[in-house]
């Protein structure tokens, strides 16, 4: 996919998404988020495709926020329009059957932390800032903020952090689970690409209903979770990535994994 603002590539199994408006810090409008759901739908469709990073273009920022020109005029329909827009596009990205790490380059401010949240693994630059500055403009986070955010940091880390606007640094959003991992700047991509490729070298099946079973898991109480995973667990060996893998590990050789 080659869009105005987003750029896809696939490398062997891993495809790389990029937010490529510079010239806003990569800021979400209404045609960013329209093609960055395309690229999540086309990496859906690709066979080969079996892990997204996403990232932002340039070495300032991943996503700095929506684009704050474009809101300042928004009725209270308008404002509600691309709440909703905002949110579907990253449901999308959460609910897609295959994993997604988000590589935090620079800044992940307003939704480009929403987005970084939507993503499975957060894999953040030792110089990123993260946080969800909206009170500052008089609004609230709306592209699931308020509802991701206290579900990975919890209830009272989350509100002091909404409330207060203030952005962490990198370490700081690492100690409190907000990302995943932090490294160097001028490693971000190539250690976000090991990990892609690890994670794509795995049954791509096993890993589908793994995502599944935890987003589900995470809105259901424990023994509704619970009897989810023995579903999925089982639903496992129907499949030929099951037989492929136990009996490569028995014969001490390794999985060819096709992904059915």
């Amino acid at each position: 996919m080659n869009g105005e603002f987003v750029h896809t590539a696939r490398e062997a199994t891993v495809t790389i998404l990029t937010i490529d408006r510079q010239s806003a810090l990569n800021a979400l409008n209404a045609r960013v988020l329209q093609e960055l759901l395309a690229g999540v739908r086309e990496f859906e469709a690709d066979p080969e495709a079996r892990v997204m990073i996403i990232t932002g273009a340039g070495e300032k920022a991943f996503v700095a926020g929506a684009d704050i020109a474009a809101m300042s005029k928004m009725s209270v329909r308008e404002g509600r329009e691309f709440a909703n827009l905002g949110q579907s596009v990253f449901s999308a990205i959460e609910n897609t059957p295959k994993p997604v790490i988000a590589a935090i380059n620079g800044y992940a401010l307003g939704g480009g932390c929403e987005l970084a949240m939507a993503c499975d693994i957060r894999i953040a630059s030792e110089k990123a800032k993260i946080g969800q500055p909206e009170v500052n403009l008089g609004i609230i986070p709306g592209f699931g903020g308020t509802q991701r955010l206290p579900r990975l940091v919890g209830r009272g880390k989350a509100k002091e952090l909404i409330f207060s606007a203030v952005a962490l640094d990198a370490a700081s959003a690492e100690k409190i689970g907000l990302v995943d991992a932090v490294v160097p700047a001028d490693q971000l991509l190539a250690k976000v690409r090991e990990l892609a490729a690890l994670i794509a070298s795995k049954g791509p099946v096993a890993v589908s209903l793994a995502k599944a079973a935890i987003n589900r898991g995470l809105d259901v109480d424990l023994q509704s979770g619970l009897a989810y995973e023995a579903a999925v667990f089982g639903e496992c060996f129907s499949t030929e990535d099951q037989r492929e893998g136990m009996e490569a590990f028995l014969s001490k050789k390794k999985a060819e994994f096709k992904g059915k």
